[in-house]
């Protein structure tokens, strides 16, 4: 949806909860909950992000970013998208987890893992010197 636009049923006007409760009907509708095991959505989880992926692969990092100016890839990867979200909050659900609080907790953690005056600017996989007691 453009910014100029906003849709009612959009990130805006849509809590967690309203997208869990859409997927857990969808799944009870059709009395699919006995195949809903953290194990099977852990890896229902990592096959659609597979499917997600297959729309980045083989192009560089200007051509992904280019996807979401064409409206057909911008649709096809967010529909895989719709998967790994739907799946993750059905996972939530199995788990018995309160999403918001749960992301919440991981990003205050995350904070004090990579604190933003070390790593700004470097990826999380190089350790800044300062934060290993290492000033050479």
């Amino acid at each position: 949806m453009s910014q100029q636009q906003e849709s009612p049923t959009g990130d805006a006007h849509t809590t967690i909860a309203e997208l869990r409760d859409l997927v857990q009907q969808f799944v009870d509708e059709r009395e699919w909950s006995v195949y809903h095991s953290p194990k099977n959505l852990a890896m229902s989880i990592a096959i659609e992000a597979a499917e997600l992926m297959e729309h980045f692969q083989w192009i560089d990092a200007e051509a992904a970013s280019a996807v979401a100016d064409d409206p057909q890839k911008r649709a096809a990867a967010g529909e895989e998208l719709a998967d790994v979200v739907g799946y993750c909050l059905a996972m939530a659900g199995a788990l018995k987890l309160d999403l918001a609080e749960t992301v919440r907790a991981k990003m205050l953690r995350n904070h004090a893992k990579y604190p933003a005056r070390a790593y700004r600017g470097k990826p999380s996989y190089e350790r800044p010197a300062e934060l290993n007691g290492d000033e050479s």
